[in-house]
């Protein structure tokens, strides 16, 4: 099943609302959708992403956010 990309444009972070990166796997296929200001990459499964904080795993090589100016 291939992943809509218009989609993607839609989904935002649900913890955050923050706006996702997609990441490929080695094939180029789509494999997980990424939020940099919370560090974590939710799984897309059978072209499904699946956005749910439990199903997240954390992105310990993503950059860490630039802080905000107050």
């Amino acid at each position: 099943m291939s992943l809509d990309h218009r989609l993607i444009d839609l989904l935002v972070c649900p913890l955050c609302k923050g706006p996702l990166q997609m990441a490929r796997d080695a094939q180029g296929r789509p494999h997980e959708l990424q939020c940099p200001a919370d560090r974590l990459g939710f799984p897309i499964r059978d072209g499904i992403p699946v956005m749910l904080e439990a199903e997240a795993r954390v992105l310990e090589d993503f950059p860490a956010p630039a802080p905000s100016p107050l």
